[in-house]
């Protein structure tokens, strides 16, 4: 009988391939736990201060308002440029506070839509995201082509959604929204992708785990603007 004969290289080669896929497979669940664990916080502040009178009126019924609706995008930006010199455990901190103040900026929907249309949107927009980032998962093609694509649209909505504080158009709030639903669907498989790519390029425990907050941050991101996109579209207001 004849025995098989393995190459050692071929067999160092194939073991190296399946502790990678392992590798990366822990490396995504654990982007996903803290995407889901993230949103799960933002949930959960956002429905207390938003059921709570004591809690929304002293925030949204002054001022204090722009400062709840500004300081998340103080947080990304301060995540932005000082992951590379914190340790893991402090940015992971930060982001769950960032998810906190999330929370308090998205406390104002349950004062507008109602809770059914909020729930209902919710699902939608997971399983938009879901499929999104599945496709840029397990998709050969090079999503990279359309980063700039995306970055313009993105900067796009920005400008037109700070124009539209002052303006109050439904039509500019509406063509928004549409295109939102497009951007972020589109960044969702587009962050995906990259975060495979960021783990294929990086190594060591500490590296690692920043670079899950920091793609948990990006996908979270994605989510929250594509649910509060199909919100405006799909959401049914409070009468």
């Amino acid at each position: 009988m004849v025995q098989p004969v393995f190459n050692r290289a071929a067999t160092g080669g194939w073991a190296s391939t399946q502790a990678f896929d392992e590798g990366l497979r822990r490396h995504m669940v654990q982007v996903y736990n803290y995407m889901m664990l993230g949103l799960v916080l933002t949930g959960v502040v956002a429905y207390v201060v938003g059921s709570t009178p004591a809690l929304y009126q002293p925030i949204f019924g002054t001022p204090l308002k722009w400062l709840v609706m500004l300081a998340p995008l103080g947080f990304v930006m301060f995540l932005s440029f000082k992951i590379q010199s914190v340790s893991g455990s402090t940015a992971q901190t930060l982001f769950w506070a960032f998810c906190a103040v999330m929370g308090l900026s998205l406390a104002s929907v349950f004062l507008v839509f109602t809770g059914a249309s909020i729930a209902r949107v919710f699902f939608i927009t997971a399983g938009m995201f879901g499929a999104a980032s599945l496709y840029g998962y397990t998709t050969k093609a090079d999503l990279t082509k359309f980063g700039s694509f995306l970055f313009m649209g993105l900067i796009g909505i920005i400008i037109a959604s700070l124009v539209n504080l002052f303006i109050g158009s439904s039509a500019i709030q509406f063509a928004v929204s549409v295109i939102g639903v497009i951007v972020f669907t589109g960044l969702a498989a587009y962050d995906t992708q990259t975060i495979k790519e960021s783990y294929a390029e990086n190594a060591g425990q500490e590296a690692n785990q920043k670079l899950a907050v920091m793609g948990a941050l990006s996908l979270y991101l994605s989510f929250v603007n594509l649910f509060q996109m199909l919100l405006q579209l799909f959401g049914q207001r409070e009468e």
